[in-house]
């Protein structure tokens, strides 16, 4: 191609930029006028986000893919809600972990993410006003579900306002060689991703489960014969070497996280609700939970055990169906499941990912 064909390119695509520059401050006006009418209402409205977003791939035609739409635009949204207020985020940190960039990916760069030391720490501080979200960890596809945040789900008044799938790549971290290496850092739920790969490659090495990935670089960052699993973010965080990328025994390897906050979330048209339940200890109550939702055409989509903790070999379940819990069909489920369950508590109704 010549330097005049070249150049033309270059001139049209700056044209672009300058239009696009002039649309996104348009945009960012309107919504700051959007936040002046709220008068100290919500500043995230998550069922109008994900409709926007729904509605941009619909009309994509690329070449970008909808992913890549739907980040472009996460971003600029993020960056024109922040010209109302920013958004305090909370995660399991430290910084660099996964649910990190969960929150990221949710909310955007412009939010305030705030890391915390344990799961426990993340309810905590939306609990008690001190961020408005909350992003938590509550399933991987290889490992399961995530105990310590289903309990809390249980237990604490907050509401599930949004999830956020992402696909994680498990990365070998360490200041030494493979062949040095003789402990191994990482989240019980990371080594469990990746214990092929470690049975294969460093069958002799200790595995110490830590309280994120994150935490585990550190510690590989700091002690000689030692590797974390993390990823790749955490390797540049902490400025340990990446050894080996991609670990992970699946490489559709992904995990579900969850948004919490104070918040009910309307509907957007494409949504989950999210319900623990427990029945009586007779013969056929399980079976008796599970009626209303067929009976009422309603599709469950999980269904988890957990000890209740309320007695031995007593169990709630953990069940998303598809709908909002406004709907008319969910909500006649629901309330006829409120006369056969000895127990019915609704964590939320929230948009499916986009």
């Amino acid at each position: 191609m010549s330097d005049d064909a070249l150049k033309q390119f270059r001139v049209q695509i700056d044209r672009i930029d300058d239009e696009l520059l002039r649309l996104f401050n348009q945009r960012a006006a309107l919504a700051q006028q959007i936040g002046h009418a709220k008068q100290g209402g919500a500043v995230l409205r998550p069922e109008r986000e994900a409709q926007v977003l729904r509605r941009l791939n619909e009309a994509n035609q690329g070449p970008l893919p909808n992913g890549s739409i739907s980040q472009l635009f996460t971003e600029v949204m993020s960056h024109c809600r922040a010209l109302e207020a920013p958004l305090s985020i909370a995660y399991l940190g430290p910084a660099g972990s996964f649910t990190e960039a969960a929150a990221l990916k949710r909310f955007g760069h412009a939010s305030v993410c705030v890391p915390c030391a344990s799961i426990d720490e993340v309810f905590r501080k939306v609990e008690s006003n001190e961020v408005r979200y909350g992003v938590v960890p509550v399933e991987n596809s290889t490992e399961g579900a995530v105990g310590r945040t289903l309990d809390l789900m249980l237990q604490s008044p907050l509401k599930l306002c949004g999830e956020v799938p992402l696909q994680v790549h498990q990365c070998l971290m360490s200041n030494s060689t493979l062949a040095e290496v003789r402990r191994v850092y990482s989240h019980p739920q990371s080594l469990g991703q990746c214990q092929g790969w470690l049975n294969a490659n460093l069958p002799h090495a200790e595995r110490i489960a830590v309280s994120s990935n994150s935490e585990a670089a550190r510690l590989a960052s700091q002690q000689a014969d030692s590797a974390a699993v993390a990823g790749k973010q955490a390797s540049e965080r902490f400025d340990v070497p990446l050894l080996v990328e991609n670990i992970e025994d699946d490489p559709r390897n992904t995990t579900r996280f969850l948004v919490i906050g104070d918040q009910q979330v309307s509907p957007s048209g494409c949504d989950k609700t999210s319900l623990v339940i427990s029945a009586a200890n007779r013969p056929g109550a399980v079976h008796d939970l599970l009626t209303p939702l067929a009976h009422h055409g309603v599709s469950m989509t999980k269904l988890e055990s957990r000890p209740a903790r309320s007695g031995l070999w007593e169990y709630v379940f953990f069940v998303d169906i598809e709908g909002h819990q406004q709907d008319t069909k969910v909500a006649a489920a629901l309330a006829e499941l409120g006369q056969v369950a000895s127990f019915v508590k609704v964590l939320g109704s929230y948009p499916v990912a986009v």
